[in-house]
């Protein structure tokens, strides 16, 4: 069985993809966990937030759930946890679709919008201001609804690490050892990870033949602006 292993975005949790299953291709399955530190997930004892645990967690999972035949969506933060995965060259994954990733080299993050994000922990109003700058398609009020609540019971621990360290990791040197197709997916209109920086630090180091698709009229949200997108012209396969 084909199955679809779904990483989410820094502040966000696995139910950002339920839009994706009634899109899968017949017999398809898609799992989506959260990520230890959001959604519903707590983190184990000792997880210290790197990339390297994450991947470590994912590759864990992966191995509970028997995947034999698989492709991993890494959106945002979970599409560098997804490159560092498919580095380890696991048995059965197939492909990897990457959404808006994080770039295997420092995220674009200047310092001060780093301190305000860090600052902007927990803040309802801040998590409806992050709503504005991450979408771009307007989005029915209960995917609002859910996208800040999401924000707002992510753990502090989780949040911090990333903006203090996870996105600051570079993971360039990992690269040359994806031997999977991917594809590469943006929102022509992100704001949070433009498509130029994608075009810069993100393409260059994808397996060769990697295209870049823009998805037109879509912020950084891509799951839940323009779910279609993803299979589009793949015949489901990512």
């Amino acid at each position: 069985m084909l199955t679809y292993l779904a990483l989410h975005y820094w502040a966000g949790s696995g139910r950002e993809f339920e839009n994706l299953r009634p899109l899968l291709p017949p017999g398809a399955r898609l799992l989506a966990p959260d990520l230890p530190g959001f959604g519903a997930q707590a983190a184990p004892a000792g997880f210290d937030y790197s990339v390297k645990s994450y991947t470590d967690w994912v590759e864990e999972y992966s191995t509970s759930q028997q995947l034999t035949d698989y492709v991993v969506i890494g959106h945002s933060m979970g599409g560098k946890f997804a490159l560092a995965l498919a580095a380890r060259r696991p048995a059965g994954l197939r492909s990897l679709l990457l959404l808006s990733p994080s770039p295997p080299t420092p995220e674009p993050i200047s310092e001060p919008d780093r301190a305000a994000s860090l600052a902007a922990y927990g803040q309802p109003a801040e998590a409806e201001h992050t709503f504005s700058k991450i979408t771009n398609i307007p989005l029915p009020a209960a995917w609002h609804e859910q996208v800040v609540a999401d924000n707002l019971r992510t753990s502090q621990a989780a949040w911090d690490a990333w903006l203090q360290a996870g996105s600051r990791e570079d993971i360039s040197a990992l690269m040359p050892h994806i031997n999977v197709p991917c594809r590469l997916l943006v929102g022509e209109n992100d704001r949070a990870i433009p498509l130029e920086a994608q075009r810069r630090q993100t393409l260059p180091l994808l397996p060769q033949g990697t295209a870049l698709v823009a998805v037109p009229g879509a912020g950084h949200l891509l799951p839940l602006e323009a779910p279609e997108a993803l299979f589009q012209g793949q015949g489901g396969e990512g």
